[in-house]
């Protein structure tokens, strides 16, 4: 059963659920209506056999002869053991009725006050010819159930059975009737016992209205699902399997997207999961073709000077060349370098999350760390310069991408810097927004556009072609825009040098 499920869609497989809890409940509820039948007929037996133990202890006290003289006479004699009944009678070992009390109705001495002086003759004529039908329709259906009681095991304990006709449901206890140790006959009591053909009806009714009820709500339920779930969930589905096999077919996420419970917030996020997934291979492919774009000039270039080197015996012309080899090789070694630094990053980005950080302090140790390595080194100062007099200067962001984005920074700074000059940091805050800002004494943009310089493999500055791969201000940027803040470049105003704004929203 679990494999054949494993095909069903999620609607089949609600169906089929609720078939097999219906049919088990169907099954348990047969088993309760049959169940409670027996009960209720119990309760109306257990009465007919005190009523037949009364009247063998009555018949056994009186000492009354088993025939239909005897009988009839104890049957008006004794009429208040069978007010709760409608009928009992009386047969024979042969299976003959001899009395039944409803004949009693057709008797005068019902209706007198004494029976002594009623002639019994000419009364019991009359009874036999009033009552002839009755007797026929009985006596070979109660002979048969005799017999048959006769033969079977129930013979000498109470004998239970049911028949249901015009309407009616009538309930029958026949039991052998034994004086002085010997069989001398039968005596049957019979009950209409509608109530109890009311009471399961109105169970079987009750099963039936509860069962259309069910079955009305599965279906409400299994519309609504479908409608409002599974066919949405469909639809998510044939977007992935649209995606995945790059399909030109029109999808309705768009239709999904303004739902405004979950799944239009799954649809959502999937769609906008999509197009970032797209866009980072689409910036992928493109960062690889840019890659082996770069790579493919040094490469060039190695080749050329290794065929000259190996021709030339000039050694200018070969020292040259030797430094062209190694300006090359430092160059590849860069990129690849920054290359794989950058996918490093794009990864762990993705796992870190963002938090309220002040960012005096983190900009404080760098310039600390820069300092303690380049005051030494190249007797370049880096000043820190801030407008809010030791207050928090808060944003959300991530402290490490913080302090990877200035030292980035400053290394550019550095490194187009002469010896002994100044960089300043400038840390401030204004309305809802944090500048931080980086000025050098540098060569300054030859550009006119400076926005150029944060394209990837951007690089337009031969003095240095071995130390710079291009990627550093890109991989800044983007930080950037990690963060929700903005970074321009442009020429110092002051005069030489470089200044590179970027500004944060604060938090």
């Amino acid at each position: 059963m679990g494999s054949i499920l494993k095909n069903f869609s999620i609607l089949k497989k609600f169906l089929f659920v609720n078939l097999i809890i219906f049919i088990v409940i169907g099954i348990l509820t047969i088993v309760y209506l049959n169940f409670s039948k027996p009960n209720l007929i119990y309760k109306k037996t257990s009465n007919h056999i005190a009523v037949i133990n009364n009247t063998t202890d009555h018949i056994k006290r009186l000492k009354i002869n088993f025939n239909k003289e005897d009988l009839r006479r104890f049957l008006f004699s004794t009429g208040f053991l069978f007010q709760s009944l409608d009928r009992v009678i009386f047969l024979d070992t042969e299976y003959n009725v001899i009395a039944d009390t409803d004949t009693l109705d057709l008797d005068p001495r019902s209706f007198s006050q004494r029976t002594d002086q009623i002639e019994f003759d000419n009364i019991n004529t009359d009874i036999e010819k009033a009552s002839s039908n009755n007797k026929k329709n009985v006596q070979k259906n109660l002979s048969d159930i005799t017999r048959d009681y006769f033969n079977s095991k129930e013979y000498g304990k109470p004998f239970t059975y049911t028949e249901e006709y015009y309407d009616q449901f009538i309930l029958n206890t026949l039991k052998n009737f034994i004086i002085s140790d010997e069989n001398v006959g039968y005596i049957l009591v019979a009950e209409r016992a509608n109530d109890i053909k009311t009471a399961i009806d109105e169970r079987k009714n009750f099963v039936i209205r509860t069962a259309i009820l069910v079955t009305l709500v599965i279906f409400v339920f299994s519309f609504v699902l479908n409608r409002y779930f599974l066919k949405p969930i469909k639809n998510l589905v044939d977007y992935t399997k649209i995606i995945k096999d790059k399909s030109e077919k029109k999808t309705n996420i768009q239709n999904l997207k303004k739902r405004g419970d979950e799944l239009g917030v799954l649809s959502s996020s999937l769609d906008d999961m999509t197009h970032e997934l797209q866009k980072r291979a689409d910036s992928a492919e493109n960062f690889s073709t840019d890659l082996v774009h770069e790579i493919r000039n040094p490469l060039a270039s190695l080749k050329s000077a290794s065929e000259i080197i190996s021709e030339t015996d000039d050694k200018n012309q070969r020292d040259k060349l030797v430094k062209i080899l190694s300006h090359d090789v430092e160059r590849i070694e860069r990129l690849i370098t920054d290359y794989s630094q950058m996918l490093k990053d794009e990864v762990a980005i993705t796992k870190e999350q963002m938090k309220k950080i002040d960012l005096r302090p983190i900009v404080t140790s760098v310039v600390d760390d820069f300092n303690s390595i380049y005051m030494n080194k190249r007797g370049i100062k880096i000043s820190l310069n801030s407008n809010q007099n030791g207050n928090k200067i808060e944003i959300m962001g991530i402290e490490n991408r913080i302090e990877q984005i200035l030292a980035n920074l400053l290394e550019n700074s550095i490194s187009f810097s002469e010896d002994n000059k100044k960089i300043i940091v400038k840390l401030s805050k204004k309305n809802n927004s944090v500048m931080l800002d980086v000025l050098d004494e540098g060569s300054g943009f030859k550009e006119n556009d400076t926005k150029k310089i944060f394209k990837r493999f951007y690089s337009n500055r031969p003095g240095k072609f071995g130390e710079h791969s291009g990627l550093g201000l890109n991989i800044v940027k983007n930080l950037i825009d990690l963060h929700g803040g903005t970074i321009s470049a442009s020429n110092n105003n002051r005069g030489k040098g470089a200044k590179i704004e970027i500004i944060f929203p604060s938090a």
